[in-house]
């Protein structure tokens, strides 16, 4: 399945509950060896593969790196680059924080006599 707008969150978490169950499989683990790989309760692992969301995201970064699946986080979400315009404009230094909005970018309508304000 691919993810999309659509799927509820309850089913984004089904999928990938389902996907490390099939991650452990691969690897021949059971849910107890995972927990203790991981570090987490076998609970926990439980928890994350039938998408329940009481769990920490914690856990499962910690399940993740005990299969050896983190390496795959950087194309969940990569790295934000600046475009090649915006690194000209900074020269070499590092976005700090994010900028407000200009007061003049905003339309407003004209205020006239008669109308509330």
């Amino acid at each position: 399945m691919m993810f999309s707008k659509q799927i509820s969150d309850e089913g984004i978490l089904r999928e990938l509950g389902g996907r490390l169950t099939g991650a452990r499989l691969e690897r021949n683990l059971t849910q107890a060896a995972l927990a203790e790989a991981a570090g987490v309760s076998k609970r926990t692992v439980e928890r994350l593969e039938s998408g329940e969301v009481a769990t920490q995201l914690s856990g499962f970064v910690r399940v993740c790196r005990a299969l050896g699946l983190l390496e795959r986080f950087d194309t969940l979400l990569p790295e934000a680059m600046p475009s090649p315009m915006e690194q000209l404009k900074s020269q070499g230094r590092q976005r700090r924080r994010a900028s407000r909005k200009r007061a003049g970018t905003e339309t407003s309508k004209k205020w006239t006599w008669g109308e509330p304000s």
